[in-house]
């Protein structure tokens, strides 16, 4: 598949999970007597990255995330020459993605868009809690998810279970990791927001780089312990 057609694959991918998984947040989570909740957010983040990898995966693997990139090019299964292009891909859509967004949350009178589903830590936090909580649990989830990602898309497994996996894998992570800092576990969606936020927001981005990337970098070499040699 030429590389055009797969930057854009990914750029659309990852513009989807920003507007569908922080919209849910931002839009639906606190709507009063009928918001949706952490649950609801963990479930709308795993419902984006399940449908686009049904409907992109096929041309461009279904990565929307610089950290999945990133591990499947260690685990030997991605180019290294070309891990540049789909991170800027990605970070580009999750931009994309999350000025839609802010358009419809500032389309009312008197809206603010407060945290905008940023990721945090410390007093930035949904649950206070601090620096280590956050490099741990976005280092070991990233791992987790990766080395899923890596399982469910080997050939020794059904490709139609792929994305079932993966989706319900993501809703699980959120599930855990909303109160420690927003669930990141990828780059690119913590970028977008934070982007429009800034401050708190942009000062502790790096994390939201560096523990994914180590995450997904440590499952992809690891992953060759789950494998034979042939």
């Amino acid at each position: 598949m030429p590389i055009t057609n797969r930057l854009y694959a990914e750029f659309l991918g990852t513009a989807w999970l920003v507007l569908g998984g922080c919209g849910s947040a931002v839009l639906a989570a606190g709507f009063p007597q009928l918001g949706i909740g952490f649950a609801g957010v963990a479930l709308a983040f795993g419902l984006t990255v399940l449908t686009m990898v049904y409907a992109v995966g096929g041309v461009s693997g279904g990565h929307f995330n610089p950290a999945v990139t990133v591990g499947l090019a260690v685990a030997g299964r991605f180019p290294f020459s070309e891990v540049v292009h789909y991170v800027v891909a990605q970070v580009l859509g999750g931009i994309a993605g999350a000025a839609i967004l802010y358009v419809i949350a500032t389309g009312k009178a008197g809206a603010e868009i407060g945290s905008f589903a940023t990721n945090g830590y410390g007093d930035h936090s949904p649950g206070k809690y601090g620096f280590v909580s956050a490099l741990v649990i976005e280092v070991v989830m990233t791992f987790g998810f990766v080395t899923i990602i890596l399982g469910a898309t080997d050939k020794r497994v059904s490709p139609a279970v792929a994305g079932l996996a993966i989706g319900l894998a993501l809703t699980l992570i959120h599930l855990v990791t909303i109160p420690v800092t927003n669930t990141s576990v990828n780059p690119a969606r913590s970028t977008a927001p934070a982007l429009f936020v800034g401050g708190a927001a942009l000062s502790q981005l790096w994390l939201f780089w560096v523990a994914p990337l180590l995450g997904g970098a440590i499952a992809g070499a690891a992953y060759g312990l789950l494998r034979s040699k042939d």
